[in-house]
């Protein structure tokens, strides 16, 4: 990703800078040796546009072309609710449109209404003939933001143009308002009875909304926070917080309102510069035996944590998201990697912490990055549920326990050659109460994971193989005074990735590079009766050949195979894309049975 701190040679070709005879070989441009009409670039996820049923109105928020605008504010808007179609909403979905023709390298960007971020998305790299891509993203989670007037929606996409770089991104972004719940697929699953021990309780707040009933899972019986506190930072360069090294954590003064008795942090994170790639970093020692320029270092490790008042209180492992000129960017034409268009946000449970915030004092929430260096991005959403029966609340902490996380590494290296493994694991385990109107509400939040990188040069670094396994677990428990479950939440994902690049260099200073690589995303979230499992996988393979700094040609195919499944629906779609063009594509929300 590029923006005003690094304008240099084109990041996606990370593996060049490992080795001593291609170090300066870097190339920053690529031309296309196919072109054609106006194409679509697409993320594949659910629900497809087309399955979408008609909102009740829609709302243009934004319309804006972003050229120059490297070392400028970021643009800004009035935002204020369609008076035809009043609150509550049953769901609001944001609709992001971007088109782009000519040169141009791909951007991160991101959206905030009243300096919380809705959208973290990148750019496509466009082709001469121009391509366009739509987002959509359900924001039903922020309605006690849209539904207020007169706030600043803002949106940052730093970019360049001259003369080599001549893509100009013109975005528009709509706000579609839904009055009833959204339609199911047409073919459901064969209905099944909750289980007794699942059954969900709900506790209602007067005149408030009842009890969340998943933390974690966005969408699922969860009725929206009554506030949103941003974690960020001015907003004069984007609201977002730019970490540059491990040290340099980022903190801003919140005061929470005493009357809260539940809070969840959504936090927002991406990648650039030097640790774009942080999952093949090698290890600093590595670097510095063999003489190479690269700054790419500190291994292979990177967590991003929460902190109030310098204690840790949540912890994320981000999902390795791939931008469109990441590793090879013909894998991304005209289908992006995973998350690239929507990137993932993080839910950190915090209610059990309550009880260190509820003074009427102001508290410093930071955020850092373990190993981190220049550059990480990163804000929150501080997710607040306010009792409006009590002016006071009462909380207190029962059980903490979250040790450090345990970290091994091993290395061995002869020259260019070499291997890297990094194993990381951790278990926490929080409990805490709060007294509201409705009685006493005791939320136990467990969790862990294990992280496991592999990184291998062989041939005189020539070849060079990736692996990472990423498994993660949560369960959140809530109970009421009497010790009845109110609800009950189980997550678990996994994110294991494999790639191997083969360098070849020939005699007239041309080389080749050869890429197999495949990604996962595997999440299960099951909230009381209601289950829902997220497979979405993608395989690619090809070459492209670099001489100078432009990359002049190449071949690459990408496969994906996606599939939705819940209590009541199931979705599945499957994707094959070569040199450019999709070969099949083929979806059906008919369930296997």
């Amino acid at each position: 990703m590029y923006d005003s701190y690094f304008l240099a040679m084109k990041l996606c070709f990370f593996f060049l800078l490992l080795t001593t005879t291609l170090s300066q070989s870097q190339p920053d441009r690529f031309i296309r040796p196919l072109r054609g009409s106006n194409r679509e670039y697409f993320e594949v996820g659910y629900p497809p546009p087309s399955h979408e049923p008609t909102p009740s109105c829609s709302h243009r928020v934004l319309h804006h072309s972003f050229a120059n605008t490297i070392d400028s504010p970021p643009y800004t808007t009035s935002y204020s609710p369609p008076s035809r179609c009043p609150a509550p909403w049953s769901s609001v979905v944001l609709h992001f449109h971007a088109r782009c023709k000519g040169e141009q390298y791909d951007r991160i960007a991101a959206i905030w209404l009243a300096g919380a971020e809705i959208l973290r998305t990148s750019t496509a790299e466009p082709t001469v003939d121009g391509i366009f891509w739509n987002v959509r993203k359900d924001v039903t989670r922020y309605s006690s933001l849209l539904a207020k007037s007169n706030l600043d929606l803002t949106m940052m996409l730093e970019n360049i143009v001259n003369n080599e770089f001549t893509g100009v991104y013109h975005v528009t972004v709509t706000l579609l308002y839904y009055n009833e719940y959204a339609v199911k697929a047409p073919v459901r699953v064969p209905f099944v009875p909750c289980p007794e021990e699942l059954t969900f309780n709900p506790i209602s707040l007067p005149k408030s909304r009842s009890l969340i009933q998943d933390p974690g899972s966005r969408g699922v019986n969860e009725s929206p926070a009554d506030l949103i506190i941003p974690i960020s930072d001015d907003g004069r360069r984007g609201f977002w917080f730019k970490v540059e090294e491990e040290k340099n954590s980022c903190s801003q003064k919140i005061r929470i309102p005493r009357n809260t008795y539940r809070a969840v942090l959504e936090l927002y994170v991406s990648f650039h510069g030097n640790d774009e790639f942080w999952y093949s970093n090698p290890p600093n020692s590595y670097i510095t035996a063999n003489g190479l320029a690269t700054e790419r270092g500190n291994g292979a490790y990177r967590e991003v944590y929460v902190t109030i008042d310098g204690q840790v209180v949540g912890w994320e492992i981000p999902f390795p998201v791939i931008f469109t000129g990441g590793i090879n960017p013909l894998f991304w034409e005209p289908m992006v990697a995973i998350g690239a268009f929507d990137l993932p946000s993080y839910d950190i449970d915090l209610t059990p912490f309550l009880g260190m915030v509820l003074d009427g004092k102001e508290h410093v929430f930071g955020i850092g990055v373990v190993k981190g260096i220049s550059y990480w991005l990163v804000n929150a959403n501080l997710h607040l549920w306010l009792d409006h029966e009590s002016k006071v609340v009462h909380a207190n902490p029962v059980v903490h326990h979250s040790p450090e996380t345990s970290v091994e590494r091993q290395e061995e290296f002869r020259g260019l050659d070499g291997a890297f493994d990094v194993d990381a694991e951790k278990e926490t385990h929080i409990s805490g109460w709060v007294m509201t109107s409705a009685g006493n509400i005791t939320t136990t939040v467990s969790q862990g994971f294990s992280f496991k990188n592999f990184i291998k040069f062989q041939h005189k670094g020539t070849i060079k193989t990736v692996k990472q396994k990423f498994k993660a677990k949560k369960k959140v428990k809530v109970i009421d005074g009497r010790g009845e479950s109110i609800t009950r939440l189980k997550v678990r994902r996994r994110y294991p990735l494999r790639f191997v690049t083969t360098t070849q260099e020939f005699p007239d200073g041309t080389y080749r590079l050869v890429t197999d690589l495949s990604h996962i995303l595997d999440e299960k979230h099951v909230s009381g009766c209601f289950a829902k499992t997220i497979t979405n996988a993608q395989n690619s393979k090809g070459w492209i050949e670099v001489k100078g700094h432009s990359v002049v040609s190449g071949q690459a195919s990408t496969t994906q195979n996606y599939s939705y499944v819940d209590r009541f629906s199931c979705y599945s779609r499957n994707v094959a894309a070569a040199n450019g063009k999709i070969v099949s594509d083929n979806s059906t929300f008919v369930c296997e049975l």
